[in-house]
């Protein structure tokens, strides 16, 4: 149902139905994808190219946020939001240090920051971080075309002349290898370990400190989004973040209350190759785990399930998700390509949560112990915060097990 779609370059001139091969007057940037077709536009940020997974994000604000999260690494991103930019960017709205995202791809052009926190244009910033982005393509079209036709594997081009080597772009775009089958977390994890102890922002305040915990948890970041950090943070938590790559030992040695498992990119089960054996291991330490993203999904195959491609995936901040335990509808956030097989879970593994978009799972926990994850982002960065009781659910669990 979810399995990938599959994908041929035609190094031929793209037909009538699709945009022209010659660049419309004014063009210096340009979308190609692996079937041939050719989105024409301005171009934004770094000059250069680009290849990647094409995707698309309904969210309406948050952008900078969206372009740092360490999740969107190997992708190209589609905003549907036709106004990107308008807020500028700033120094605090940052998931992380280094985006991983390829590129973007947005409808208008980007306009003059009017917003009081704004400290630099939106096209600077991208040009500061080396993102390459188009504008002024017909996004909703783009979108369409992803939503039918599965997400493809395309090059976001800028170059002053907008002259490109079309043919030699879309070769590039149907070689790359694509998401299914890839370890992305070991490229944007931490190299070492480090204490976190950074708490919300607040207007006038910025970000504060935790310096009275009353727990320990251990995060093991598979490409951490830093408000999920401040969010434990936030409840009491002194969080130690340790690599993708840690091990059992490493992560049981710094005795912690909890474990961690953070959002990533990539494909599970070729990250799970490494973080299987040690998520295993904490569960039959029976040590409180709470997993989000691709940590949810980790968790699913430590416990003996599946994960699967998904067709075009789910990234937005509008995603219905019904708490199947309670009953209740929240609205959350998202940013995931790959599913969980709920044919494949364990008898001791109950379903919790479940979108309400196409049925996929959402959520999980084990029944004999102190586990359980969930698909969405919780700290809504960006997004709505329905989600948020998770992060006190974990805490809870810390105190029951102390």
């Amino acid at each position: 149902m979810y399995a990938a779609h599959l994908r041929k370059c035609d190094t031929r001139m793209p037909n009538s139905t699709t945009t022209p091969a010659t660049p419309p007057e004014g063009s210096t940037a340009a979308l190609i994808l692996s079937d041939g077709s050719v989105f024409w536009g301005h171009g934004v940020g770094a000059t250069g190219h680009a290849v990647g997974e094409v995707c698309f994000n309904t969210s309406i604000t948050g952008y900078q946020e969206i372009l740092t999260d360490p999740s969107y690494a190997g992708q190209i991103i589609t905003f549907t939001f036709p106004h990107i930019g308008n807020v500028g960017a700033n120094p605090e709205d940052i998931e992380t240090i280094t985006p991983a995202a390829r590129g973007c791809v947005i409808r208008a052009d980007i306009t003059t920051p009017s917003n009081f926190r704004a400290v630099q244009h939106l096209d600077e910033w991208l040009r500061g971080h080396n993102l390459v982005g188009v504008a002024g393509i017909d996004t909703r079209r783009l979108t369409r075309r992803i939503r039918d036709l599965g997400a493809p594997h395309g090059v976001v081009a800028h170059g002053p002349t907008g002259a490109f080597d079309i043919a030699a772009r879309c070769a590039e775009a149907a070689a790359w290898p694509g998401l299914e089958g890839m370890d992305l977390a070991k490229d944007v994890s931490c190299t070492q370990s480090y204490a976190w102890d950074e708490t919300a922002w607040s207007l006038g305040r910025g970000y504060g400190r935790q310096d009275n915990p009353r727990f320990h948890v251990v995060a093991v970041d598979f490409g951490a989004k830093r408000n999920i950090l401040r969010c434990l943070a936030d409840l009491g938590c002194r969080v130690t973040v340790v690599p993708a790559t840690a091990t059992a030992d490493d992560i049981l040695g710094h005795k912690p209350d909890g474990v961690f498992l953070s959002n990533g990119p990539g494909d599970p089960a070729a990250t799970g190759v490494y973080a299987i054996p040690a998520v295993q291991a904490v569960i039959e330490a029976r040590i409180p785990v709470f997993g989000i993203c691709l940590g949810y999904q980790i968790l699913a195959l430590a416990l003996g399930a599946r994960t699967e491609k998904m067709h075009h995936g789910h990234r937005g901040a509008n995603h219905p998700v019904k708490d199947l335990e309670t009953g209740k509808v929240e609205i959350t956030s998202q940013n995931h390509g790959f599913v969980v097989d709920p044919a494949s879970l364990p008898d001791n593994v109950v379903l919790t949560h479940q979108s309400l978009f196409d049925g996929t799972p959402e959520g999980l926990r084990v029944s004999d112990r102190p586990v359980f994850g969930v698909q969405h982002h919780p700290e809504a960065s960006p997004g709505p915060q329905d989600s948020h009781y998770l992060f006190t659910r974990f805490v809870t669990m810390m105190e029951n097990h102390a």
